[in-house]
């Protein structure tokens, strides 16, 4: 069965939102475990906010190797609103949330990644749909902004399956999410 892994960028102190105001430093160890996500990835679930940002800032990047990446996989958009289909291989998930993962998860394939999509990330912690985190958490604390775990799990067990420190002081952790 396919794996939804959740790649987050965050502050030492929890905070996801607007990473491009703690992360200052994306050094070559940081792109390459960012490559290591994305290559067994085929399929991004997004939240409908994420998706309006992205898909008029992404097919015009050049910001490798995500650019490639995010313009060409299968995109499913977690929305109850009409959307605008314009961005390639996007699709709005029109079933409940629970149904669509599982259903998702059936699909033969590689992971199935949630990038930047803070709410839809949150939403599948609550409801147990995570199977891996993978962490970059920035030197820095930001002091404001919505956090991952606001509001989420309590006492979710993580296994730590990788840790490493990149020469910009940003940690790299990737946990395995228990039952």
């Amino acid at each position: 069965m396919r794996k939804v892994v959740v790649y987050t960028l965050l502050s030492v102190d929890g905070v996801a939102e607007s990473p491009s105001d703690f992360v200052h430093d994306f050094d070559e160890m940081m792109l390459a475990n960012l490559r290591r996500v994305i290559e067994t990835q085929d399929a991004v679930l997004l939240g409908r906010t994420m998706y309006d940002e992205w898909s008029s800032d992404w097919p015009d990047s050049d910001f490798e190797p995500f650019a490639s990446f995010i313009n060409s996989v299968p995109k499913y958009v977690v929305t109850s609103s009409d959307l605008d289909l314009s961005w390639s291989n996007s699709t709005v998930l029109d079933a409940p949330l629970a149904a669509s993962i599982a259903d998702l998860r059936r699909r033969p394939g590689g992971d199935i990644g949630v990038h930047g999509s803070l709410t839809l990330a949150q939403s599948l912690l609550r409801t147990g749909d995570v199977d891996e985190l993978r962490l970059v958490i920035s030197p820095t604390i930001a002091g404001v902004g919505r956090r991952l775990f606001e509001d989420g799990p309590s006492n979710r067990p993580l296994e730590l399956v990788r840790a490493e420190r990149t020469p910009s002081g940003t940690l790299l952790a990737d946990y395995r999410v228990g039952e």
